[in-house]
């Protein structure tokens, strides 16, 4: 059953309920928080009205992360997307005036725009079911980012059907909901297989594989269905990096780069008379690791791309990655002479 994480629409100024996190980001999972719950396989928080679904992956359990976005890529800091019906502004901004905490000339000013005409009448009531008010949101995770604080426009009324003003770049579109899309990505981590069983032994290669069943493609699609739009971005699996954690060891290929197979798997399962034959991904380690261990990387790269509504064919987004270490312990081969 696929993952869905639902927004609840223009549910006002409240907190994501969930941990969300950008690429680059380390934490793992979701945590629901105090503003909203778990129903089985649904998140619900207060955000937007931008719902999240995912699909697609293997098996991996409970591990699973966010990718790390090649160049240090994030999605927006910020954005603009509906939050208001009239009456969640009045009562959104009434009690604010009330309690002066904000000054009595900005009061006066808001009041003004808001609720006696100048633009706007009575929090734009007369127009309730037509529009929503728009203000900007902080993309969780870029909380302490400084580029979060460019989105600086007052609350805008936009009309059902109507574009947002032309000159708000931040104004939430496909595009954006697929970068958004993109921070919500989780893969399974990347413990590889290794194989003979057992300890490595040295100048003997080391079997590396990833299962085909875990390791397919994700996606995630990011909605608004009070605007009618969408976007779906999706990750698959394209190479596995091979570091070995010391430079006494040879990857096999040379380039520590093994690529997807035609069968969705990465490297080759090891199986019982292949002792001779020399894997297709792999390490050979030239030296015991004595007492301890050497810390073998492997990381996976994904290729990303996007579409959404009113786009023709798949748009990139920059490749993401994902690793993870495991010890490998690396003895010496015993021989006995006679």
């Amino acid at each position: 059953m696929p993952l869905v994480l639902a927004t609840a629409l223009v549910a006002g100024l409240a907190a994501p309920a969930w941990a969300r996190t950008t690429p680059g980001d380390t934490r793992e999972g979701e945590t629901s928080g105090a503003t909203g719950g778990r129903d089985g396989d649904t998140l619900t928080a207060g955000a937007a009205g931008i719902s999240y679904t995912r699909s697609g992956g293997g098996g991996g359990g409970n591990k699973v992360a966010p990718l790390t976005a090649a160049g240090n890529w994030t999605p927006p800091p910020c954005y603009y997307a509906p939050k208001y019906t009239p009456q969640q502004l009045e009562d959104t901004l009434v009690p604010i005036w009330q309690a002066e905490s904000t000054g009595h000339e900005w009061d006066l000013s808001q009041k003004k725009k808001y609720e006696d005409g100048e633009p706007y009448k009575d929090f734009n009531k007369d127009k309730a079911g037509k529009g929503f008010w728009w203000d900007s949101y902080v993309t969780p995770g870029a909380e302490g980012d400084p580029a979060s604080l460019a989105c600086e426009e007052e609350i805008f009324w936009v009309d059902k059907g109507d574009p947002p003003p032309a000159n708000i770049p931040q104004a939430i579109t496909p595009e954006i909901l697929a970068q958004l899309a993109y921070g919500e990505i989780r893969v399974p981590g990347t413990e590889v297989e290794l194989a003979p069983a057992g300890d490595s032994k040295v100048n003997l290669p080391t079997w590396v594989w990833l299962d085909k069943a875990t390791f397919k493609d994700v996606s995630v699609t990011a909605r608004v269905d009070a605007l009618g739009i969408e976007a779906t971005t999706t990750a698959e699996p394209v190479s596995l990096r091979i570091e070995p954690g010391t430079a006494d060891a040879r990857t096999l290929p040379a380039s520590g780069t093994c690529p997807i197979r035609d069968d969705g798997s990465i490297g080759e399962p090891y199986a019982p008379g292949k002792a001779q034959r020399t894997p297709p991904c792999g390490v050979t380690y030239l030296r015991s690791s004595r007492d301890g261990s050497f810390p073998l990387r492997a990381t996976v790269t994904w290729k990303v791309h996007w579409t959404g509504t009113g786009v023709n064919g798949e748009q990139p987004l920059p490749d993401g990655t994902f690793g993870a270490e495991q010890d490998v312990v690396v003895r010496e081969v015993q021989s006995v002479n006679r």
